[in-house]
């Protein structure tokens, strides 16, 4: 019984987009790319803009690797522009909606899209 407990605990850990961000509130945001996490429940990109470093939210690396993606697309120094929504709370927080880079469209929307 506690095991399954235990591994019933990231479902909690995960959030609805609404719960996180506003839809209401977009955001585009242009600059480089700080670096990239990737790691499990979202992959995030840093991004380093003229009001400073962002932290954007995208799919789940097993998503984003479903979508044609690899950790090697986007590089530190890459020049990206991202259409995001904010973060309710947190302060240069978005969750993307589209990402370009080099005139090359490589995300877009939420799950199950694909550009």
């Amino acid at each position: 019984m506690k095991l399954a407990f235990l591994l019933s605990l990231p479902l909690f850990a995960h959030h609805s987009l609404t719960a996180e961000f506003d839809l209401d509130r977009p955001v585009t945001l242009e600059g480089t790319v700080a670096r990239v996490e990737w790691m499990n429940p979202h992959a995030w990109i840093h991004v380093q803009t003229d009001s400073g470093e962002w932290a954007v939210e995208v799919g789940s690396p097993s998503e984003l690797i479903r979508r044609g993606w690899s950790r090697r697309d986007l590089k530190q120094g890459d020049h990206i522009t991202i259409q995001a929504i904010l973060a309710k709370k947190l302060p240069r927080t978005a969750n993307a909606r589209s990402i370009t880079s080099g005139g090359k469209r490589l995300f877009y929307g939420d799950r199950g899209q694909t550009p």
